[in-house]
């Protein structure tokens, strides 16, 4: 039996509910998914979020989608596209809505990953370190925004790549239906 508990048990609803609400501490706000909870066996305990929110910590998906997840050359990005797709077929074939929102996350973020790769050589966007109170969220957070570098054209490619597919996931039919009505039920 999967542990229910996470690790950072900060209220009363995150030891129910499988996931901590990141810093907002209300309903629909940012929250941080448990890696130890198993999101297939308790999909009622997952949140459907903007963008790319639990790419790298809801499990199984994690360790089933990450290691197919490269976008260095567009041969790469052509393959790792490939087979997630493939993937998130086979989770919407199931009715599985986690697996396939999390599927469609991980070709979200070939887009955008391998878009910074393209507009700021190294990928390294901002200025300085996160702030330590900020980790694992996304933003600028008071830095300064390094200058555009000449565009990757190996990288933007990439990114073009991505970007069809992820287009492609979220534009099925059983995907964009299930998706809103997880969203309407559990958040």
């Amino acid at each position: 039996m999967p542990r229910r508990v996470p690790a950072r048990a900060d209220t009363h609803a995150t030891a129910r509910l499988g996931f901590t609400l990141g810093g907002f501490g209300q309903w629909g706000a940012m929250w941080k998914a448990d890696p130890e909870h198993d999101y297939r066996a308790h999909p009622e305990d997952y949140r459907v979020d903007r963008g790319e929110m639990g790419v790298l910590t809801v499990q199984p998906y994690k360790s089933e989608l990450l290691p197919h997840w490269r976008f260095a050359d567009p041969e790469k990005a052509t393959e790792s596209a490939r087979r997630i797709s493939e993937m998130f077929r086979a989770y919407v074939d199931e009715r599985d809505v986690v697996g396939a929102d999390m599927a469609r996350k991980y070709l979200q973020m070939g887009y955008t990953r391998a878009r910074r790769y393209a507009n700021h050589p190294g990928g390294k966007k901002y200025d300085g370190p996160v702030p330590e109170d900020k980790s694992g969220q996304s933003g600028a957070h008071g830095r300064e925004e390094l200058p555009r570098g000449p565009e990757d054209r190996v990288k933007a490619e990439s990114a073009r790549i991505f970007k069809e597919a992820w287009e492609t996931a979220e534009a099925d039919p059983w995907y964009a239906e299930a998706k809103a009505e997880h969203k309407e039920r559990y958040g």
